[in-house]
This record gives C-alpha cells, sequence and structure tokens, in this order.
C-alpha cells in the first residue's frame, strides 16, 4: 500500500536505469521502502493513492510486470503513468478512497470489463476501461498490438 504523489523516480532509481528490466526490478523503492520487491508475489495488486506515478516518464509498469504484479489500483493517478501503464501491458483502475477501502494483504478481484472491484467482501465500482484500452492490455500492450495487426515490425530476435 502507498500513499499520495508517489514519483516514477522513487519507483525506478536513476542508477537502476542502466541495468536489465529484470536487475533493475529488484530496485524498486530503493529509497523509501527498501526490499519491497521481495515482499510482491506473483498475482499481486499494487494500491495506492492520490497522483501515482507522477514525475518522468520512466517504463516503471515493466518493473511491475517483471516482479508479477497483475495490476494497480490507486485512487487517482497520474495520466502519463496510467497510459503507460496501459501501453506496457499492465491493468490500472482508479477507484476513490482506495487506500482506506482495501487493506494491505487482503484480497482484490477487478473486473475492468464490468467496472467493479471486489475486496474485504465487498464490491465496488470502478471506471470500466473502455475497450479500446482493453484491446491494448489483452495484447499484451502497445507494441504487440501494433506487432500483430501488422503495424509494427517484431523485435529483434523475436
Amino acid at each position: 500500500m502507498f500513499g499520495d504523489g508517489i514519483n516514477t523516480d522513487d519507483m525506478y532509481p536513476g542508477f537502476a536505469m542502466r541495468l536489465s528490466i529484470p536487475d533493475a526490478s529488484r530496485h524498486m523503492f530503493h529509497a523509501s521502502r527498501p526490499g519491497w520487491p521481495d515482499l510482491v508475489k506473483p498475482g499481486d495488486i499494487v494500491v495506492a493513492g492520490r497522483n501515482f506515478g507522477l514525475g518522468s516518464s520512466r517504463p516503471v509498469p515493466l518493473l511491475f510486470k517483471e516482479l508479477g504484479v497483475a495490476a494497480l489500483v490507486a485512487e487517482q493517478f497520474n495520466s502519463l503513468f496510467f497510459r503507460n501503464c496501459i501501453n506496457y501491458g499492465l491493468p490500472a483502475a482508479t477507484l476513490p478512497d482506495a487506500t482506506k477501502l482495501i487493506t494491505e494483504g487482503s484480497t482484490v478481484d477487478v473486473d475492468f470489463t464490468a467496472g467493479k472491484l471486489e475486496s474485504g467482501g465487498r464490491t465496488h465500482e470502478i471506471a470500466p476501461l473502455p475497450e479500446f484500452l482493453r484491446s491494448v492490455l489483452a495484447a499484451g500492450g502497445l507494441f504487440p498490438q501494433l506487432e500483430a495487426a501488422g503495424k509494427l515490425r517484431p523485435a529483434r530476435g523475436e
């Protein structure tokens, strides 16, 4: 669980940008929450407050995905960060008062089509993602979607 105003520079420290994505993911929140990557389990959903992802346009969603994070839920996202999540294939949902409605360690289930989030036996409405954003997520991100449509050449080595 994270509070308000979490900056991408904190999520993805500058020194880690010279590392591979797997190595860089081990340094997420290095300054503010040392050891946080060790707490993450595949399928976890990260919950945060307002203006989550403010700052520079670092490819932070790749690090969350590398750690196995299934989705992000925040009271409000920085708009550039939100779209980067979608473009990199990481689902993100906005839920007002998320940090009050969801307790750390609880089970969370998100239905992006129906616009529903379940946690602690309660169902909360979230803004459903438009179909075109869900199609980007279903493809694994924007580049995979464009590659599948023949609009972009596959990355080298594939």
